[in-house]
């Protein structure tokens, strides 16, 4: 939802959180209660004209001090006492934003890294499906600290200066910014004596190959989602995103047009004048088409069914046979003097319009 959204946006973004936190759906947990607190709160801010554009002033304020404020509590509009002084993740919520605070006590999660590769198929391959293999650089979490980043028989500490949440609130005209916590740069943790292995990072670059099954009826610049294969993820965050794109190479036969396939048929001048059933190409053998009698150069005749598979899963394409002309290099005397005949037997003049 984009941060300009209108009324009715709001109340459908709030409507989705309140039931995902309403103290109903989730009993005996404190951590929801106040979570619905919280978003009802926040619907209260955004839903009120004035309140709003307090809420978008302090925002843009705390841009152009070098992040993302969100924060609305403390007095003034914020509204009632002590307010709320940890919106932002509300906020972000509603308005599609990034990765989870922590609450108290809790270290701050960070998602992994998203990771793009590129895999190269032949035409057949995207025609069919294919099972690729892809190597690739990633984070995974240190198998020696456990992705803690102490070393083993140690454990971070939480920072008593942000009580976990990797950001502490500066007060600015009744309005609490959160800001990075400068004891801990935002973990939320703090590692007296860190991992060797990772450096206290808790995560480590590998290289890893896996198989990627690539889909029939892949397009060049097919992109494929493969949810939880990126980086791993930080403090309990969850691992990031792979995405896969798909580059075809040509074929030597069909060319691509959506869910259509193109090919190029090549016919005779009698086939094209007397019509002729012909045998045409397709992605799994051969199919008959009847070219009809007076066909010109060009002409496309389409066969349902016989073109690319659809990435939907819904059947395929047109297979789209376009029509040539093809024109002897050389004659036979035989058949020079039945061309000859022929011309004189016709009589018309194809140039005849031009200047008219």
């Amino acid at each position: 939802m984009p941060e300009d959204a209108d009324d009715e946006a709001i109340k459908k973004a709030y409507r989705a959180l309140a039931r995902k936190y309403h103290p109903d759906a989730n009993p005996d947990d404190a951590s929801a209660e106040e979570r619905f607190k919280e978003v009802s709160h926040a619907h209260d801010v955004l839903s009120d004209a004035e309140k709003r554009r307090e809420y978008d002033a302090e925002r843009q304020f705390a841009r152009m001090g070098g992040g993302y404020g969100g924060g609305y509590g403390g007095g003034g509009a914020g509204g009632g006492a002590g307010g709320f002084g940890d919106l932002g993740d509300i906020f972000g919520s509603m308005f599609g934003g990034g990765g989870r605070r922590g609450g108290r006590g809790e270290p701050a999660a960070r998602r992994g890294q998203d990771l793009e590769v590129e895999v190269t198929l032949s035409f057949d391959q995207a025609m069919s499906g294919a099972e690729v293999p892809v190597t690739l650089e990633k984070t995974e979490a240190c198998a020696t600290c456990s992705g803690s980043g102490a070393k083993p028989g140690t454990s971070p500490r939480l920072c008593t200066a942000c009580d976990g949440r990797g950001q502490v609130g500066r007060d600015i005209g009744g309005f609490s910014i959160p800001e990075t916590c400068p004891e801990c740069g935002g973990a939320g943790t703090i590692i007296e004596d860190p991992c060797t292995d990772c450096r206290g990072s808790g995560v480590r670059s590998a290289e890893r190959r896996i198989r990627v099954r690539i889909p029939a009826g892949a397009k060049d610049g097919t992109r494929i989602k493969l949810k939880g294969k990126g980086g791993a993820g930080m403090r309990g965050g969850q691992a990031g995103d792979l995405h896969v794109i798909t580059r075809v190479m040509p074929s030597p036969v069909f060319t691509r047009k959506g869910d259509d396939l193109v090919v190029e048929v090549p016919i005779t001048f009698g086939e094209a004048a007397l019509g002729a059933k012909i045998e045409v190409p397709t992605l799994d053998g051969r199919v008959k088409i009847t070219v009809p009698a007076g066909s010109q150069d060009g002409r496309t005749l389409r066969v349902p069914g016989k073109g690319a598979p659809k990435l939907n899963g819904s059947g395929n394409g047109s297979l789209l046979a376009k029509l040539r002309l093809t024109v002897p290099s050389s004659l036979s005397d035989e058949q020079k003097e039945a061309l000859e005949a022929f011309a004189a037997l016709d009589g018309a003049d194809p140039r005849e319009k031009l200047f008219r």
